[in-house]
C-alpha cells in the first residue's frame, strides 16, 4: 500500500487561553505548502481573547472549523478533536508553537514513499530557548536529531526506543487516523494540561505496526523558561511525573510491549524525570524521594546497572534510594556511549553550553 502525498491532514489546536501566541501558530498551519487540511481549534473553555483570534482566522479561512467546549483539560480537547476528525492522517499542534512551511508536505512524501502501511511518521523538533527575549531567542534541534537514522522501511517501537527516551512530543508526528480508531487510543483526561501527553506516546507508539522517522526538524516549541517550573504549589503537581512514569510501565506491560530495549529507553526517561524532580523541588522532599524511590522500585536493576544509556551518578542515586551497594567501574561501552552525547551536545548547543552542563554535572550546579 502507498499512502496519498496529497492526502487531508486534520490539525487539531487544543487551546486554553493562548492569545499571546495563537495568532502564530495559526498562521503557520494556514500558510502550509501541502493545502489539504482541515484545521480543528478546539477552544476549551477559554476566559481571554483566544476564541475571538479563532473567529478572525475562521472568517479568513474556510479550512478552520472551531470547537467551542466548556473547559475539560489537554487531553479532552485532543479528544474531542480526534473524534471529529475526517483526514487520513492526524496532527496536533499546541497553541503556543508553529510550524515550518514545508512540515506536512514532506512529511506526507515521505509517507508515501513505502510499500507498506504506515501508522505514525515521526520527526525531530526545534526547542526554542528564551522565547521571551527576542535578544536571545534561539531555535536548537532537539537531541533526537541525528540520533536515530532516517526510516528505510516502517518499524515498531522495539526497533526505535530511542523515541521512548525523550521528550514526549506528540506534536511531531503524524498519526494515520483509522489507526486509532481501530486500535481506540485516545487521551486520559486529566484536568489542565496534566501530562496527558505521556500516556498517548505509550499508546500510539507500542501499538503502530508501522513507524517511519524523518530525521528533519519542522516543529517549534517553545521549551519551558528557566525557572519556570520551579517549587511547584500542590503535592500532586510535585509527584505528577512520578505518577505519569508509573502509568508509562504499566501500559508498556498491559500491551505485552516490555522487552529490554524498550525498557530501557522507558528507564533513561523515568531518570530524566526523577532528576527534574529533584531540581524543581529538591533532593530533600519527602515526596520527591518517595516518588524517585517508587519508580525506581519499578525498574529492573540489571538493566539499570547494564545500561550505558544510564550514567553512574544516576545509577548511585538508584542504588543508594533501594538500600542497595554501588560500586563504580569503567565500562568502555559507557564511555562510548559518553562520547556520542557530547558531540550530540556539541553539534547543538556548542561548546559554552557543552562546558556548562559537564560543570553541573561534576560540581552540582545548574
Amino acid at each position: 500500500m502507498n499512502h496519498d502525498a496529497h492526502a487531508l491532514v486534520s490539525v487539531i489546536v487544543p487551546t486554553y487561553n493562548t492569545e499571546a501566541f495563537l495568532d502564530q501558530c495559526l498562521l503557520s498551519i494556514r500558510n502550509q505548502t501541502h493545502t489539504e487540511l482541515e484545521i480543528l481549534c478546539v477552544n476549551d473553555g477559554s476566559t481571554d481573547g483566544s476564541l475571538a483570534i479563532m473567529q478572525r482566522h475562521a472568517a479568513e479561512d474556510a479550512r478552520i472549523r472551531i470547537i467551542d467546549k466548556e473547559n475539560g483539560g489537554y487531553g479532552a480537547g485532543c479528544n474531542r478533536g480526534i473524534a471529529e476528525a475526517r483526514g487520513e492522517w492526524v496532527s496536533i499542534i499546541e497553541p503556543d508553537d508553529w510550524i515550518d512551511s514545508t512540515m506536512y508536505e514532506e512529511m506526507l512524501a515521505f509517507a508515501a514513499g513505502f510499500s507498506r502501511p504506515v501508522d505514525i511518521v515521526k520527526t525531530p523538533w526545534w526547542d526554542i530557548k528564551y522565547w521571551d527575549d527576542p535578544e536571545r531567542m534561539k531555535p536548537y534541534p532537539c537531541l533526537l536529531t541525528g540520533r536515530v537514522r532516517r526510516s528505510e522501511a516502517p518499524a515498531t517501537i522495539r526497533e526505535l526506543p530511542q523515541l521512548l527516551a525523550y521528550h514526549p512530543a506528540i506534536w511531531s508526528a503524524l498519526y494515520r487516523r483509522d489507526f486509532l480508531l481501530e486500535a481506540g487510543i485516545r487521551f486520559p483526561e486529566y484536568p489542565g494540561a496534566g501530562w496527558a501527553d505521556n500516556p498517548f506516546l505509550i499508546d500510539t507508539m507500542c501499538q503502530a505496526r508501522g513507524i517511519v522517522y524523518l530525521d528533519r526538524p519542522f516543529y517549534r516549541y517553545r521549551a519551558d523558561l528557566p525557572g519556570s517550573t520551579r517549587n511547584h504549589a500542590t503535592p500532586e503537581a510535585v509527584t505528577r511525573p512520578f505518577d505519569r512514569w508509573l502509568a508509562m510501565l504499566n501500559r508498556v506491560e498491559e500491551l505485552g510491549c516490555a522487552d529490554e530495549t524498550v525498557l530501557e529507553a522507558l528507564y533513561a526517561r523515568g531518570f530524566t524525570y526523577v532528576d527534574g524532580a529533584i531540581f524543581d523541588d529538591g533532593a530533600d522532599n519527602p515526596l520527591v524521594i518517595d516518588g524517585a524511590k517508587r519508580v525506581f522500585s519499578r525498574m529492573e536493576e540489571r538493566i539499570v546497572m547494564e545500561s550505558p544509556r544510564i550514567s553512574g551518578r544516576r545509577k548511585k542515586l538508584f542504588c543508594q534510594l533501594l538500600g542497595r551497594s554501588y560500586t563504580p567501574s569503567i565500562d568502555l561501552i559507557r564511555a562510548g556511549y559518553v562520547l556520542e552525547d557530547a558531540q550530540c551536545y556539541l553539534r547543538v548547543y556548542g561548546l559554552r553550553e557543552l562546558v556548562g552542563r559537564v560543570s553541573q554535572r561534576i560540581f552540582g550546579r545548574r
